[in-house]
């Protein structure tokens, strides 16, 4: 970034100072770069006697970078709204007597130290939890992930990303003995001549990847498109499979059968990289595609037309999003995506491959370095022995004074119910909005006994807190991300924070000072962290060893795994071998399973949740930016013409939705493009308007994904003679 003076000029015209700041988006994990020029434009000496203000100006330019290739979306566009947003928090705040009061560091850390400390001291040290988040710079993120292990010695920490790609994540590391968000870079895209979009809707949630999927299309890929719904995505495709929500795993084996039947395996490539074969052809041998399209609702020429279309094409890519993964059989839904992309042989080459379209800015370097239960830097376990043994050492610490490993996001907001967890310090994250069956997380909250929010907003969760200190926006705090193709990027940031706001992590290293365990915390700037970072990554699975701010700045990234300063890291992945020490992929049978939630009379309808253009996650950030707010002001249920006449509600007014955990009150959109068994809410508004009040709290059995996109619900009009429009 670069800062400019002010420019001279007459005593009797204005003056302007301008900030001109290269940074990148704080938002989806493109994480396209730009400019910002913040020009202040003060008043006349006449003018200014008058009192008036100064003239604030902003303006955005993309920047030319590998991932966007300098396109920026509208949420980009207007990102630096939110940071110089009036509605920042600049001070610490305590909550007296109902109300919220400003206070110092110094008093923040001292009460924080004493709470933390007394709760521990009666209740012991797991009393104490940490809930993170996915938007945090790789350095925020370890970092956390050391304070609750050496400062605070608990076990209790996870964050929101286990919301965003845990399915995909844990099938990738089993699949392939390794989970990075692209197996292949974002520009063999133009090169595959069939493409598998599963579960996302990139035209919404990633738009400035959709000009790479056109261009397959002008090259004369065939797209397919799996989702309930027609979205912007949708259109690109020359095959729309409108799937029953959570049906998508019994989808792909009908696929999988097609490509037995129509001898499109890659037998070669299937007997030489992989192992698990023979057990699935018999598994899929049994499969009938008629009984596949009743339980998917996707007729049985579409199934087989999509399967021709992926196992004739010379290459081929699938990716999936939330639409798959968050189901309580979305690990192994993703396995079976995975299962298509072996036996076509379609991967470790150009225009091959698979990618998990990651959700959050930071979702890939997020849980790669410390913030999930079960883990610790460098994708190492915090069970295995090794492992511990050699992160004890980067921190100075004994292996036995690690705390073991802790339990899912959701089920922290459980054991917060329970009691079990009396205090919480939440950072980066709005768990009351956030987390399904809200309504118990929202009574889990209030029944803390200390709660520290850190927040650059008073956001739903910040609401219920004893304490809130402000962090710095992304504009302010620098550090780098990894985004959805593995590349690690260098965020630079210099704009001066507001107020007393603070980066996160000299936060985390002042709390551990105060609790006496700063001596592990000497950090004066954020790259000393990512220096040991790179220590603490080095051999393991995400090796960031051979990444340093030097490269990052000359290359503009890097991809890991990279464990050499000499080395380029891996953009296309198993070219030769997977990452098991037998070198092979690991192919599974995956059953047809149904949501763990079925429609009945009571609720006779399946919701499914999912995003829009113009908000972000909980909506904290987005909601305070006057030009995207404005595109969505409120909530609303999208739901078919006959659904609508089924439960006599009408277009534009308002419906009470409710399931076996709640009832929301949101408006209605009747539309023909989504399944007449399944209703739309997206998931960035809160209170009354909160869908993940009604979402099913039902957890995948192996990553522990909630079940978001699927649940039951029954839908009436608000108001009794609303009925009378449908």
């Amino acid at each position: 970034m670069k800062e400019y003076t002010p420019v001279n000029q007459q005593s009797c015209e204005a003056s302007a100072t301008t900030l001109v700041m290269e940074t990148q988006c704080p938002f989806c994990s493109v994480q396209c770069k730009m400019k910002l020029t913040e020009t202040v434009v003060e008043a006349s000496a006449a003018i200014q006697s008058s009192a008036a203000a100064p003239d604030i100006q902003y303006d955005v330019e993309p920047r030319m970078n590998k991932a966007s290739e300098g396109r920026l979306c509208v949420k980009g566009m207007n990102a630096y709204q939110h940071a110089v947003s009036d509605d920042r928090i600049v001070y610490p705040l305590a909550k007296r007597n109902g109300q919220f009061d400003p206070i110092t560091w110094e008093e923040a850390n001292t009460i924080i130290a004493e709470r933390f400390q007394s709760i521990a001291g009666r209740y012991g040290r797991d009393a104490v939890g940490l809930y993170g988040g996915g938007s945090l710079t790789n350095e925020s993120a370890y970092l956390l992930g050391k304070f609750a292990r050496v400062a605070l010695r608990t076990k209790y920490i996870d964050y929101n990303g286990r919301f965003c790609m845990s399915a995909a994540a844990s099938a990738g590391n089993k699949t392939f003995g390794i989970d990075r968000g692209l197996t292949n870079p974002l520009s063999d895209i133009p090169l595959a001549k069939c493409i598998v979009l599963a579960g996302t809707n990139i035209a919404d949630c990633q738009p400035t990847l959709t000009p790479y999927f056109t261009k397959a299309k002008e090259n004369g890929s065939f797209i397919i498109v799996i989702d309930p719904r027609e979205t912007g995505t949708s259109k690109l495709a020359d095959l729309h499979l409108k799937v029953k929500p959570g049906m998508d795993a019994a989808l792909v084996n009908g696929m999988l059968r097609t490509l037995l039947d129509e001898g499109l395996v890659d037998e070669s490539f299937v007997r030489a990289r992989t192992r698990g074969y023979e057990a699935l052809r018999a598994h899929i041998g049994a499969q009938s595609l008629e009984e596949i399209a009743l339980l998917t609702g996707v007729p049985a020429d579409s199934i087989r037309r999509a399967a021709i279309a992926f196992g004739r094409a010379e290459t081929g890519m699938v990716f999936t999003a939330r639409g798959v993964e968050q189901q309580t059989d979305g690990y192994m839904a993703v396995r079976n995506f995975l299962n298509l992309v072996l036996l076509t042989g379609k991967i470790g080459k150009p225009g091959c491959g698979y990618g998990a379209v990651t959700g959050q800015g930071n979702g890939q370097g997020g849980r790669e370095h410390g913030q999930k239960a079960d883990q610790l830097p460098g994708y190492r376990l915090i069970e295995n022995e090794e492992h511990r043994r050699y992160i004890a050492g980067v921190w100075g610490v004994d292996p036995s004074e690690l705390p073991g490993k802790g339990v899912s996001a959701y089920e922290m907001m459980e054991k917060v119910y329970d009691g079990e967890i009396k205090a919480l310090f939440v950072m980066g994250s709005n768990p009351v909005v956030s987390n399904p069956n809200a309504n118990l997380v929202e009574a889990a909250i209030e029944r803390l006994e200390f709660l520290v929010v850190a927040d650059m907003f008073m956001s739903e969760t910040a609401r219920s807190a004893d304490l809130i200190l402000p962090v710095t926006s992304y504009l302010e705090n620098a550090g780098t991300l990894t985004n959805l193709e593995g590349r690690v990027l260098l965020r630079d940031a210099s704009r001066p924070a507001p107020g007393e706001a603070r980066h996160d992590w000299r936060i985390l290293c002042d709390i551990a000072d105060s609790v006496g365990r700063g001596g592990y915390f000497p950090y004066a700037n954020v790259e000393q962290i990512f220096e040991e970072l790179r220590l603490a990554s080095r051999g393991g699975i995400a090796d960031y060893y051979g990444i340093t701010y030097d490269r990052l700045r000359r290359e503009e990234g890097v991809y890991w795994p990279c464990p050499s300063t000499d080395g380029q890291g891996d953009g296309r992945m198993f070219a030769s071998s997977f990452a098991h020490s037998d070198g092979l992929a690991e192919i599974v049978v995956v059953d047809n399973h149904f949501p763990d939630e079925r429609t009945d009379e009571e609720y006779p309808i399946y919701l499914t949740t999912g995003r829009v253009l113009s908000h972000y996650l909980t909506g904290v950030q987005t909601r305070r930016s006057h030009t995207l707010a404005s595109r969505d002001i409120e909530s609303f249920v999208e739901l078919h013409p006959n659904a609508a006449r089924r439960f006599g509600v009408a277009d534009g007014r308002l419906a009470v939705l409710t399931s076996r955990r709640g009832e929301i009150v949101v408006r209605c959109r009747i539309t023909r493009t989504i399944r007449e068994d399944t209703v739309f809410v997206p998931m960035h508004w809160g209170d009354v308007q909160n869908v993940n009040k009604i979402t099913n709290q039902a957890l995948d059995p192996t990553c522990r994904m909630p079940g978001f996109k699927v649940c039951a619900v029954n839908i009436r009009p608000l108001l009794a003679e609303d009925a009378q429009f449908a």
